[in-house]
């Protein structure tokens, strides 16, 4: 059984995650700025709270064994409150999801689309993937594509430093790499991983 705090329990991603981690038998505490958004699993703890609250967030930090990040906006501030807290509390895993793309690292002309549709978002996300490796922690770095609401799981990793090919993921899938992660702490420590589905090559996501 392992303690995990979820930040960002609202989110999309979150919402599919929290089932399966409660399912494996997970321990989990919520962090959400509007707890009434949270469809919290039998059991879970809802706490309100900002990821940007120093004392809020260290409050919820003790007695945890891994932490799931899945946020927005200002994710950098976000990203080195998390491991400032964690360090504070001894904390070592972390499961960070990100974006694809945050490496120029997408094959043409899909790099060059995605680059043109979020570009200045993933400078934030690189800034923050760049503490999070620089830190002592035992972080996975999870970075999915384009994102649908298909229910299924079905995707493919690919290691920083080479190619990843597909367009799209479901939530689904990015939620259950998720669980995985915090289920086998040993096997995705310090990795950053893509995510996608096979089959979805392209020059852009099939809907655009």
């Amino acid at each position: 059984m392992t303690n995990v705090l979820v930040l960002g329990a609202s989110g999309q991603i979150a919402r599919q995650a929290l089932p399966m981690l409660a399912a494996q038998g997970d321990t989990l505490t919520l962090l959400a700025r509007t707890p009434k958004k949270v469809d919290a699993p039998e059991g879970a703890r809802v706490v309100e709270g900002d990821v940007l609250d120093a004392d809020a967030l260290g409050s919820v930090m003790q007695g945890q064994d891994a932490v799931y990040a899945n946020l927005a906006g200002d994710v950098d501030r976000q990203a080195e409150a998390i491991i400032s807290a964690m360090d504070d509390a001894g904390v070592r895993r972390l499961v960070f999801v990100l974006a694809l793309g945050i490496y120029d690292e997408l094959p043409e002309p899909f790099n060059t689309w995605n680059q043109s549709m979020v570009g200045p978002m993933l400078k934030v996300y690189r800034r923050a993937a760049d503490m999070i490796e620089a830190s002592d922690l035992d972080y996975t770095i999870v970075r999915p594509t384009w994102l649908t609401d298909r229910d299924e799981i079905d995707y493919q990793t690919t290691p920083r430093g080479e190619q990843p090919k597909g367009t799209e993921v479901s939530r689904k899938s990015v939620a259950a790499l998720v669980a995985e992660a915090v289920a086998h702490p040993d096997e995705y420590a310090r990795t950053d991983l893509a995510i996608d589905k096979p089959g979805t090559e392209g020059p852009k996501p099939s809907w655009y």
